[in-house]
């Protein structure tokens, strides 16, 4: 079984990493190096480095579009059965959805959360099961036809990265069933009706002020990783857990100082803060930030 792969997060390196266990790899696509971090470091994207670190001897390409014919010229070259795509990041064109089956891996439940940011969005929304879809592609938008499921119930501590690695997990055990089985497989069309999308994160979205805790916390959840939760001062909240989501509070009141953490009230609910990053400084307890500001119970986190 040839099959092309295009991917570029760790997400696709775990769906890839499966792969090259029961089907022959004979091309990957990622996206261009960007430079990364405040020196502008010219970084390879995580599947490009997983296949260098491990010495896998498969053509890599990194084009900046996939529009030009030259592209659909070269997968068609390398003869593919199929074509595995999982955070590519780019929409694939006629020309090269008519080469070979181009297969998604799809971290949500579609047709729930199409678009680029689904496992935040599925936290965000305070959703209760995810999962991952494997989707036969056309030209929209995570609009294509449904292959096969594979479910998970997200539990109350779940965060992002947590998500990342468990759906990760689950697209490469699906992946490989998919190609099996493909020939007795029925797609199934989505319903528009019951579609929904979610944009690309901005930093700006990461912002949070104390009117809700269940939201706040589920920002938190979702924002882990990048950019993070932080208040209108800039500070960021490192790390925080949900007390309760019913109880009515002066927003930012402090209302309790605990070895582990400091208990903030929100309009609605309660949170605890346990770590924070004042700007421009590092992150510490919150006990110790607030013991600093020589703010108290009673006071407002700012």
């Amino acid at each position: 079984m040839r099959v092309v792969f295009m991917g570029t997060p760790e997400y696709a390196t775990r769906i890839l990493s499966g792969l090259l266990q029961s089907a022959q790899v004979v091309g990957v696509f990622t996206q261009p190096d960007k430079p990364v971090g405040r020196k502008q470091v010219l970084t390879p994207p995580d599947v490009k480095r997983f296949l260098i670190e491990s010495a896998k001897d498969i053509p890599i390409f990194q084009p900046s579009t996939l529009k030009s014919s030259e592209i659909a010229q070269r997968i068609e070259a390398l003869k593919p059965d199929f074509i595995v795509v999982a955070a590519y990041g780019q929409i694939l064109p006629k020309s090269i959805l008519s080469i070979a089956p181009c297969i998604n891996l799809h971290a949500s439940l579609l047709p729930k959360y199409r678009g680029a940011s689904p496992i935040q969005q599925a936290l965000l929304e305070g959703e209760k099961i995810t999962g991952v879809t494997a989707m036969l592609m056309d030209e929209g938008l995570d609009t294509g036809d449904i292959l096969a499921y594979s479910v998970y119930p997200i539990e109350p501590g779940d965060t992002a990265l947590a998500l990342f690695d468990t759906l990760a997990d689950l697209a490469a055990k699906l992946t490989p069933q998919v190609l099996r089985r493909y020939e007795s497989l029925q797609a199934l069309p989505q319903w528009d009706v019951d579609a929904t999308y979610c944009k690309k994160i901005k930093k700006s979205d990461g912002l949070v002020s104390f009117d809700d805790a269940q939201k706040i916390y589920n920002k938190y959840r979702a924002f882990i990783l990048w950019p993070g939760i932080f208040l209108s001062s800039g500070l960021k909240l490192k790390k925080i857990e949900l007390v309760d989501t019913a109880s009515s509070n002066t927003p930012g009141e402090i209302l309790a100082i605990e070895p582990d953490g400091v208990v903030v009230g929100c309009a609605k609910g309660r949170i605890k803060v346990v770590r924070v990053q004042p700007p421009s400084k590092k992150e510490m307890d919150a006990a110790a930030y607030i013991r600093g500001k020589r703010i108290g119970v009673g006071d407002i986190l700012v």
